[in-house]
C-alpha cells in the first residue's frame, strides 16, 4: 500500500511540472497599443490598489477603461479620480452574466489594437507591460492569459490552496506533457487578446451566459486554431482573492468550481482525484501508525512527502507557507466540502450571493 501511495504522489508532478512566467527585458519594437478593460462591481477597496499599480507602470497602457457594473459604493468615483474612463454598464439583459456584460460593453468603447481584460482585485508589477509584451510578441501569439500569483495574508485564506493548485493543473499548460502554447483553459482574471481575434470569435457576446467565460472562449479559440499562451503571473500580476472573510471565500469558490471541473479533461480530473486520494491515504496511514509499529517510519515519510511536494508545487502559484502545507488534510477536507456544495448547487439550479447579486449556478452554461 505504501508504494501505491508513492505512485499516486508522483501524479502531482505529472499534473504540475513547472509554471513558466513572462520573461524580463526591454521593449525594442513598437509597444502594444493596449486597452485595459476592468469590469468592476462594488470594488472600492480593490480598484484603488489596481489603479495605483497601473499609475506606476514603467510602460503605460494606451487607455484604462473601468466598466461600472451597478456598484453601490465609490468604485466609479475612485476610478475617475485616477483618470480612468468610467463606463456605467447598461441594465443587465436576460441571458447575460454581470462580468461578460461589462467586458462586452468595455470592448465596444475600447480604441486599442489589443484588449487586456483585468479583474479589479489584481495588482500589476512595475515592469508588467514589458514582460507581457515579450510573452505576447512571440511566435505569432494572439492570446495571452496569466494565472495571478495569490498573495495570502490571513489564516483562513490558506483554504484557497487546493483550489488554486487544481486550477493550474486543469489548464493543461503546466503538466509534464503539456505546453504553455497549447492550453486547455485560460485564466479569467487576466486575458490579453488582439482586437481582430476578439471580434472574429464574437467576443464576450458568444459566452454571455457563462460563469467561466474564459474557459469557453478558450474552446472557441482552439477550434479556430488561434495561437494562445498560458503562463504563471508571479512577478507580473498578483491577486488577493478573498480578503473579506471566510464566507466570501466559500461563496467565491462555490459559484465557479464545479463548472470549472465540468470543463476540465476527464483524464486530468481522474489523475487529480487519484493524487488527492494518495494524500488522504498518506494521512490515514499516519493516523494508524501508532497502532501498527511497522507502519510508523514509512507513514511519516509518505505524509512528509505530500506536505513538502505541495509546498513546492504552490510556490509559483501563491504565498502558501510550509505550515499550511503540513496541514494539507485540512486543506483537502475544506476543498471537498466546498466542491460538493458547488456541485450540488449546480445540479439543483441553486444560487449563491456574490457582491450583492444573486448568481445562478445551474448547468445552463453547458448548452
Amino acid at each position: 500500500m505504501i508504494w501505491i501511495i508513492f505512485a499516486l504522489w508522483t501524479l502531482g508532478f505529472v499534473l504540475l511540472w513547472r509554471v513558466p512566467v513572462c520573461p524580463r527585458g526591454s521593449v525594442k519594437n513598437t509597444p502594444l497599443k493596449i486597452s485595459l478593460i476592468i469590469p468592476a462591481r462594488n470594488e472600492e477597496h480593490n480598484i484603488k490598489r489596481l489603479l495605483d499599480s497601473i499609475s506606476t507602470l514603467s510602460l503605460q497602457p494606451f487607455e484604462v477603461i473601468v466598466v461600472d457594473d451597478g456598484s453601490t459604493d465609490r468604485t466609479p468615483e475612485i476610478a475617475r479620480e485616477y483618470g480612468a474612463l468610467v463606463l456605467p454598464a447598461p441594465p443587465l439583459p436576460d441571458g447575460w452574466r454581470g462580468k461578460t456584460w461589462a467586458c462586452w460593453n468595455g470592448s465596444l468603447r475600447a480604441q486599442g489594437e489589443t484588449f487586456l481584460f483585468l479583474d479589479a482585485d489584481l495588482v500589476l508589477k512595475h515592469d508588467a507591460i514589458e514582460r507581457i509584451h515579450h510573452a505576447y510578441n512571440k511566435d505569432d501569439c494572439r492570446v495571452l492569459s496569466l494565472g495571478p500569483y495569490h498573495e495570502v495574508e490571513k489564516p483562513y485564506e490558506q483554504f484557497s490552496a487546493m483550489f488554486n493548485l487544481l486550477t493550474f493543473m486543469g489548464m493543461g499548460s503546466f503538466s509534464l506533457t503539456g505546453s504553455p502554447d497549447d492550453p486547455r483553459g485560460l485564466f479569467g482574471p487576466f486575458l490579453l487578446i488582439d482586437r481582430h481575434t476578439y471580434e472574429a470569435i464574437g467576443g464576450h457576446k458568444v459566452v454571455c451566459a457563462e460563469i467561466l467565460e474564459h474557459m469557453s472562449l478558450c474552446a472557441l479559440l482552439r477550434q479556430r486554431r488561434v495561437k494562445m499562451r498560458c503562463l504563471g503571473g508571479q512577478g507580473v500580476v498578483h491577486i488577493r482573492m478573498y480578503p473579506n472573510g471566510l464566507a466570501s471565500l466559500v461563496e467565491g469558490w462555490t459559484k465557479a468550481f464545479a463548472s470549472g471541473a465540468s470543463k476540465t479533461s476527464p483524464l486530468t480530473l481522474a489523475l487529480s482525484a487519484a493524487w488527492i486520494t494518495g494524500g488522504m491515504l498518506a494521512f490515514s496511514f499516519s493516523v494508524m501508525s501508532p497502532m501498527v509499529s511497522s507502519l510508523s517510519p514509512m507513514s511519516a515519510i509518505t505524509y512528509a512527502a505530500y506536505a513538502v511536494s505541495l509546498y513546492f508545487m504552490l510556490r509559483p502559484i501563491g504565498r502558501f507557507p510550509i505550515w499550511s502545507c503540513a496541514l494539507y488534510p485540512l486543506l483537502m477536507l475544506v476543498f471537498f466540502i466546498i466542491f460538493a456544495r458547488s456541485a450540488l448547487l449546480r445540479q439543483s439550479g441553486g444560487q449563491v450571493t456574490w457582491k450583492g447579486r444573486t448568481i445562478d449556478t445551474s448547468r445552463r452554461e453547458d448548452g
